[in-house]
């Protein structure tokens, strides 16, 4: 199992675990955890409602692609950790790793 943190936009953070090998994106499994997570475009890197701040872990993840670079140009508040959710593969490189959850719903 991978194993991540999620901080909610209350503060409170919830561990979720996920199995290795699966191949879906952060965003789906926010999602079908029942985070509050819009994912308006579907995870095509075209909205940027599903976006996210790396915490703990940043390091670890693959560099931003030029389309999810596109769109976090565009974010007002764009921060070094900020990434999209729905660009982020699960692997295990995700374990221990700590999301915030940005966008408002």
């Amino acid at each position: 199992m991978i194993v991540f943190d999620v901080v909610n936009r209350d503060g409170q953070t919830q561990s979720v675990e996920v199995p290795e090998g699966i191949n879906l994106s952060l965003m789906e499994v926010l999602k079908a955890s029942e985070y509050p997570v819009l994912a308006t475009c579907g995870g095509m890197a075209l909205c940027a409602t599903c976006q996210v701040e790396v915490v703990k872990g940043i390091e670890k993840l693959r560099s931003p692609s030029d389309s999810e670079l596109d769109m976090l140009d565009q974010l007002p508040k764009l921060t070094p950790i900020t990434r999209l959710a729905c660009q982020i593969k699960i692997g295990e490189e995700l374990e221990g790793a700590v999301f915030l959850l940005k966008q408002e719903i």
